[in-house]
């Protein structure tokens, strides 16, 4: 079972662009990722097992404070932040992006922007079936078109937790060595299919409800009964012995 108190979380922005070069595995946990985890085996080690994780959530940073955590984050960390950091630095170097994940629609919209954004980028695409789970078939073909593509940087959007499940039960398959980063809506944010939380949503903590006053039939059990869970959880976690 996960435990928030034992992670080792990314604690700031700066860290992210010193993370080092390599084949790297970088996930993101906020509380509905950490809700689903306390019942989801596969998923919590996922996160647990990666090589970095990013505290994507005010309620996560406030969270390993309060309970006397083993990282102690000191600002949120969104997979937004991990995108334009990851992004600038290759194209200032230049070298080959890959998306994989999403509807052909939203990866269209990505080349494009990305072709004007990150014009040292060479942007590479990939959008799956869409279906619960994939088929040996269907994971060989994704694994392929990875492998072939040998990109610098790979994004990976299929929303948690099937992104971070699929990418760390698979990894030992991408014959790749670049940073890989499960980051879900960052796709729609980008391609504008999607739109973020105005700023000061988003520093005064409120991004949860500017989503779920958008949506609110798609988002109303992960806040409304997701965050008193992220609380009962939490408190049982301060409380524990483990």
């Amino acid at each position: 079972m996960l435990r928030l108190k034992h992670l080792c979380l990314v604690e700031n922005r700066k860290a992210l662009s010193l993370l080092p070069e390599g084949k790297l595995l970088i996930n993101t946990i906020n509380a509905h990722s950490y809700n689903t985890a306390q019942k989801d085996a596969l998923f919590a080690e996922a996160l647990m097992k990666g090589d970095y994780l990013i505290p994507d959530g005010s309620s996560i940073v406030k969270a390993c404070g309060w309970i006397g955590a083993k990282s102690r984050p000191t600002e949120r960390i969104a997979g937004w932040d991990l995108f334009e950091t990851e992004m600038e630095r290759l194209n200032a170097r230049g070298g080959r992006c890959m998306f994989m994940g999403s509807s052909e629609k939203v990866l269209q919209l990505i080349r494009e922007k990305a072709a004007g954004g990150y014009p040292r980028i060479e942007v590479v695409t990939y959008s799956p079936p869409y279906k619960p789970e994939f088929s040996a078939e269907d994971n060989a073909a994704i694994i392929q078109a990875i492998n072939e593509a040998a990109p610098d940087l790979l994004w990976i959007g299929m929303t948690a937790p099937k992104q971070e499940k699929w990418t760390y039960s698979n990894w030992k398959k991408l014959d790749i060595h670049c940073h890989v980063g499960t980051i879900g809506a960052v796709f729609d944010f980008y391609a504008g299919t999607a739109k973020r939380a105005p700023l000061w949503w988003q520093r005064h903590s409120l991004e949860w409800l500017y989503r779920l006053l958008s949506e609110p039939k798609r988002m109303w059990r992960r806040y409304v009964i997701g965050n008193p869970l992220f609380l009962w959880n939490i408190a049982k976690e301060k409380f524990s012995a483990d």
